[in-house]
C-alpha cells in the first residue's frame, strides 16, 4: 500500500491519522454530549477526558521507549519491570506518571460497565495525586447524578479512536497542544459571549506577542483565561531558537473552571507556570504582589462594573478608577507590575482611548504625561466573535530611552499611533482575522519606530496608517488617544489597489452585510412571534 499525502503535502505512513482527522474525531466526541448539557459543561467534560487520554498516550509511548532502551542495552528481561515502574524514567522526560487504574486501556475496557463515571473520577484523582503540577486541576465531575453514564461510555469509546502519538515527528505533547487550542476556539464560539472569558482570538494574541517580542524574562497575565498568551509567548521563543526555560510564566484567573483549563493548557505545552494554587480575583487578592514583570500580556474583561475596588489601593498611582468601570484599574494594575524596563500589551475597549467620564480622562492624561504609553493600535471590527464592541491595543513601556547596548531609537516624549481598522480578512460573515501579512506590517511598523534589532526598515509616518506624535500634540487633543485623530487620511497616491479589485472587494463585503442583515431579520421575527403578547 503506497504512502498517502497529508493535507500539507507531506507524506504520511499508511494508517497514520492527520491532524484534521484527529480534530474531526474529537469534535464528534464533543457532540456526543452536546445534547444533554450546556456548552460550558461539556467543555469541561471533553477537554478533561482528552487531557487524560493524552496523559495516558504519552505514558504508553514513553513506556515502550523504556522497554526498547532496556533491550538494546542487553539488560536481562527479568529486570525489565524495575525500569518500567521507575517514576523518574517518565517524569525526567517530561511525561506524567499514570497509575495502572488511571490508564486509558483500563478505562476503555470498562467503558460499558456500570459506574464508568466513578472510574474516571478515580483516575483523575490518581493522576493528580501522582503529579504535583496537576494538584487540584483535573475535573472530577463524571459521576454526578445529571451525567448520562451510557453517553459517557460512548464518549470514552470515541476518544479511544484518537491517538496523540504517531503523527510523524510531532511528539504527543505538540499534537494535543494543537488540538487543545483548536477546541478552546470551537468552545468559545459555542458559548458566545461567555466564551470571551477564556479565549482571545489567535491573531490578536499573535499581534501582542510579535510587538512585545518576549525572548526571555518574566511574562505575566493578570487575567490569564485559558493561558493562550503564555502558549503564544512560548511559541515565539521556540520559533526564535530559544528554550521553554527562557521565559518564566506568572498568571492569575478568577474563574475556577477557566483556571483549571489554563493549568491543563500549560501542562500540555510543558510550560512550568505559576498560576497560584487556586483561582482568585486579581483586584481583591493579588497572588503575585512582589512580581515585577519584563512583559505583561492581557485581555481583561471590557467595562467590568462589578469589581473589588479599594479607594486607597497603592496601585492607583495615576488616579482612582470609577466603581462603575474597571478599565483603568486594569491598566494601572498592569503598569504597577512592570519591571524597570518592562513592556506591556493590553486589549481594551475603544472607549478607553477617549473616555472622560468619572475621572477616566484624568487618569489617561496622567499616564500619558508619565511617558508610559508607547503605542496605540485601533483594531478592525469583528475580530472578536464573542463581542461586537470595538477594541484597541495599548502598549506601555517603562523606559523609552535607547537603553544602552540595545541602541534603540530614543522615543521619550513620543507615542506611535497605528490605525489598523481596515486591515484583516473576513473568514465568514461574522468573523475577521489578521493575516500573517497584516501582523508583519503592524509589528514591523512598531519595531521600525522603536529601532529594534528585528526591524527591517527605517520608520516613517504613513498617512492614514501610522504617525509618531509628540506629547505636545497629544495635549492639543486633550490626551485623547484615538489613532484616527493623528494618522490623518490615506494618501490617494499611495493606494495601489486596482480600482476593479477594490470595487469587487467592497461589493463582497457589502453583500455579506446584506446577508447577515437578512438572517438577523428572520431570527428577530421568529423571536417576536414566540412572545406571548
Amino acid at each position: 500500500m503506497p504512502p498517502r499525502k497529508k493535507a500539507n503535502g507531506q507524506t504520511a505512513l499508511p494508517g497514520m491519522p492527520n491532524m484534521a482527522d484527529l480534530r474531526d474525531t474529537l469534535w464528534k466526541a464533543a457532540d456526543k454530549l452536546r445534547g444533554s448539557m450546556d456548552a460550558a459543561q461539556y467543555k469541561d467534560f471533553v477537554l478533561g477526558l482528552v487531557f487524560l487520554k493524552y496523559v495516558s498516550d504519552s505514558f504508553d509511548e514513553r513506556r515502550e521507549q523504556i522497554r526498547q532502551e532496556v533491550l538494546d542495552q542487553g539488560i536481562a528481561e527479568t529486570r525489565l519491570d524495575q525500569f518500567l515502574d521507575d517514576v523518574d524514567e517518565y517524569t525526567g522526560h517530561g511525561v506524567f506518571w499514570v497509575p495502572a487504574d488511571a490508564r486509558w486501556s483500563h478505562l476503555s475496557a470498562n467503558a460499558k460497565a456500570e459506574g464508568v463515571g466513578a472510574l474516571i473520577d478515580a483516575a483523575m484523582e490518581a493522576v493528580m495525586r501522582s503529579n504535583k503540577a496537576l494538584t487540584g486541576v483535573l475535573p472530577k465531575i463524571f459521576n454526578r447524578d445529571n451525567v448520562d453514564q451510557r453517553r459517557l461510555g460512548e464518549l470514552v469509546d470515541l476518544i479511544s479512536d484518537a491517538r496523540f502519538t504517531g503523527h510523524g515527528d510531532k511528539p504527543a505533547r505538540d499534537v494535543l497542544g494543537e488540538v487543545y487550542e483548536y477546541f478552546l476556539e470551537k468552545f468559545a464560539r459555542a458559548e458566545g459571549k461567555r466564551g470571551g472569558e477564556f479565549y482571545t482570538p489567535a491573531s490578536v494574541v499573535k499581534l501582542l506577542v510579535e510587538v512585545l517580542e518576549p525572548y526571555s524574562g518574566r511574562v505575566y497575565d493578570p487575567c490569564c483565561g485559558s493561558g493562550g498568551m503564555f502558549v503564544q509567548a512560548e511559541k515565539f521563543v521556540l520559533n526564535h531558537r530559544g528554550r521553554r526555560e527562557d521565559i518564566a510564566v506568572y498568571g492569575q484567573e478568577s474563574n475556577e473552571r477557566t483556571w483549571r483549563l489554563a493549568k491543563m493548557n500549560l501542562a500540555i505545552h510543558g510550560i512550568n507556570g505559576d498560576l497560584s494554587t487556586r483561582w482568585e480575583d486579581t483586584f481583591y487578592a493579588d497572588k503575585h504582589p512582589d512580581l515585577r514583570a519584563d512583559y505583561v500580556l492581557a485581555n481583561p474583561p471590557f467595562n467590568m462594573s462589578d469589581w473589588a475596588r479599594k479607594t486607597d489601593d497603592p496601585r492607583w498611582k495615576y488616579g482612582t478608577p470609577p466603581a462603575s468601570n474597571a478599565n483603568f484599574a486594569w491598566l494601572q494594575h498592569i503598569v504597577s507590575k512592570l519591571a524597570e524596563r518592562g513592556t506591556a500589551g493590553v486589549v481594551l475597549v475603544n472607549g478607553s482611548m477617549s473616555s472622560k467620564q468619572s475621572g477616566e480622562g484624568e487618569i489617561r492624561s496622567a499616564m500619558v504625561e508619565a511617558d508610559l504609553v508607547a503605542c496605540m493600535i485601533a483594531l478592525p471590527p469583528q475580530l472578536f466573535r464573542t463581542t461586537q464592541i470595538p477594541a484597541c491595543l495599548w502598549f506601555f513601556a517603562k523606559d523609552k530611552s535607547p537603553q544602552g547596548s540595545k541602541r534603540l531609537t530614543d522615543r521619550r516624549g513620543e507615542v506611535l499611533f497605528i490605525d489598523a481598522r481596515t486591515m484583516g480578512t473576513m473568514m465568514d460573515r461574522t468573523e475577521r482575522i489578521l493575516t500573517g501579512q497584516d501582523l508583519a506590517k503592524i509589528a514591523g511598523t512598531y519595531h521600525a519606530w522603536r529601532g529594534s534589532r528585528s526591524a527591517t526598515d527605517k520608520y516613517q509616518d504613513v498617512p492614514g496608517f501610522c504617525y509618531s506624535s509628540s506629547l505636545d500634540e497629544i495635549r492639543i487633543h486633550d490626551h485623547v488617544l484615538t489613532p484616527g485623530r493623528y494618522v490623518g487620511a490615506v494618501d490617494a497616491a499611495d493606494d495601489d489597489e486596482p480600482v476593479a479589485e477594490k470595487i469587487d472587494r467592497l461589493a463582497k463585503e457589502l453583500f455579506n452585510h446584506f446577508d447577515e442583515s437578512a438572517r438577523l431579520d428572520v431570527v428577530i421575527r421568529e423571536q417576536l412571534e414566540r412572545l406571548d403578547v
